[in-house]
């Protein structure tokens, strides 16, 4: 199983960004998906997680109301897409597979590699 995430990249303060998690060898498409990420000195935090289907969706406070998790299964990829970024919001970004709704690290059963998202001000 393989989960490679790109689309990182330098945005000042207010603009947007999109992050796509691109996946292969998950046989089973009713893995929910999620991102993460982690700030310099800190832990890693949930950001946001869809169910399989992509119609139910669910957001750490800190995001919601500016970023969507999307995803398109017949492309096996995942969307983040951040709007109205602010400085706090720079961090490395990680996509991640879990058999439910989890939002804790240690429940998710693969990782990708990150993305690394820089919000100047």
């Amino acid at each position: 199983v393989q989960l490679q995430a790109s689309g990182g990249g330098l945005v000042q303060v207010g603009g947007s960004l999109g992050l796509s998690c691109a996946t292969s060898g998950l046989t089973d498409s009713s893995y929910f998906m999620a991102w993460f990420r982690q700030a310099p000195g800190k832990e890693r935090e949930f950001v946001a997680s869809v169910s399989w289907g992509g119609s139910k969706t669910y957001y750490a406070d800190s995001v919601s109301g500016r970023f969507t998790i999307s995803r398109d299964n017949a492309k096996n990829t995942v969307y983040l897409q951040m709007n109205r970024l602010k400085p706090e919001d720079t961090a490395v970004y990680y996509c991640a597979a879990a058999s439910n709704f989890y939002t804790r690290t240690s429940d998710m059963a693969y990782w990708g590699k990150g993305t690394q998202v820089t919000v100047s001000s």
